[in-house]
């Protein structure tokens, strides 16, 4: 009898074994795509089948926004909802990432939906009661992110979730339970607690390029997202071309990648305890020595109620990208807004949005810690920082 081996001719549904592959190699490859989903659905306190894999946070945030608006669109001629006869009215606040408040505006010029756009304030962050009061009878969703990516302020999310709930209490006007609450939680990952159910989100996305592998080797968990989606939340896929992903995020799921991610996800939640208390002390003696630098430096958003890996500071009369290039010049990298943005010669609209008394020519600055950054690390920076502004301050005043 020939001994028995495995010889691979399914190259044309991918080089590595397609998890939709009914072959062996297939069967396996979706045992351990499922056991992945498994896992980050225990950390969420959610079911498997409430775990959709994406390609990042900005798809996971564009599935959940405009998933609803589509399926909304879908269902306008349903007699379940009083909705059917009106353009959907959406809210978020003003200092969202740009893959929420460019989808936002997009949905509103193609006249899809309504937007509101609720004011953080100056601390950086949003007022539970304003959020509330912004919901109308056609709101269907309300995104507010869990922490903000430039200037740490972490919002309210469960008060937020509890006026929304209260809105409904009172307003059972709609069998499909609209308003949903999305949330951004892809800065907030690494620290806060993501329990779904004790923060009483609906939909919340996360993003392996945020999120460090468990060695330095790993590097960071990318090119994989999560989008949790409650069960009877109505979603509609924003592109086409299969049934991948409960029918909501089609092509074949990138395995290697997928378990990646969830080693990374998995360690992450594991050490979040204790990296937060230890990055929150180091945050705080940063904080302090910046404070006491005496170059008029201010501090942007609120102190105690920010990421504890975030600082972020606003120094007078010195552009951002000049503090930048000087800085790195000396070894240490730092950034002038979100780097999704960074390059774009353009002001920080986070900043603009928290105090509108800050200048052109002002400048800020985002310094934001990982696993590798020590008390060294702080008090080399506080040097080099110092001697960068004695030297600029001559000529900038």
């Amino acid at each position: 009898m020939e001994k028995s081996k495995k010889i691979y001719l399914d190259y044309a549904s991918g080089v590595s074994p397609n998890p939709s592959s009914i072959h062996t190699l297939g069967v396996s490859s979706k045992s351990k795509l499922e056991n992945a989903r498994k896992i980050v659905a225990n950390s969420l306190e959610a079911r498997p089948l409430e775990i959709i894999f994406t390609s990042g946070g900005t798809e996971s945030n564009n599935l959940a926004i405009q998933g609803i608006v589509g399926e909304r669109t879908d269902l306008k001629n349903s007699k379940r909802s009083v909705l059917k006869e009106t353009i959907p009215h959406i809210i978020t606040t003003n200092i969202e990432h740009a893959s929420v408040l460019e989808t936002f505006k997009m949905l509103e010029k193609r006249k899809l939906a309504q937007m509101t756009i609720v004011p953080v304030e100056q601390n950086g962050i949003v007022d539970p009661k304003k959020i509330k009061k912004a919901i109308k009878k056609n709101t269907i969703l309300i995104s507010v992110m869990y922490a903000n990516n430039e200037i740490g302020t972490i919002q309210p999310i469960k008060e937020i979730a509890k006026e929304i709930r209260h809105f409904k209490k009172m307003n059972r006007q709609d069998l499909l339970n609209f308003p949903f609450f999305h949330t951004d939680a892809v800065q907030a990952v690494n620290y806060l607690d993501i329990n779904v159910e004790k923060l009483g989100v609906d939909l919340l996305s996360i993003s392996g390029s945020k999120i460090e592998g468990a060695a330095p080797k790993d590097g960071q968990a990318g090119r994989v997202g999560v989008l949790y989606k409650r069960k009877n939340v109505p979603l509609a896929p924003i592109f086409y071309g299969g049934d991948q992903e409960s029918g909501l995020r089609p092509g074949t799921e990138h395995l290697s990648e997928i378990i990646k991610f969830v080693q990374a996800f998995e360690f992450s939640q594991k050490i979040k305890e204790k990296e937060n208390k230890r990055l929150t002390k180091l945050r705080d003696y940063f904080i302090e020595k910046l404070l006491s630098l005496n170059f008029k430096i201010k501090l942007n958003g609120n102190l105690g109620k920010r990421l504890p890996n975030n600082i972020n500071i606003t120094i007078p009369n010195i552009p951002s990208d000049l503090l930048v290039i000087e800085l790195s010049a000396r070894g240490v990298m730092a950034s002038a807004k979100s780097a999704c943005k960074s390059g774009d010669g353009k002001g920080s609209h986070v900043i603009k949005a928290i105090d509108n008394s800050i200048k052109e020519t002002d400048g800020s600055l985002r310094f934001s810690f990982g696993r590798a950054t020590s008390k060294a690390d702080i008090d080399y920076t506080l040097r080099t920082l110092s001697k960068i502004l004695t030297k600029l301050k001559r000529w900038y005043n």
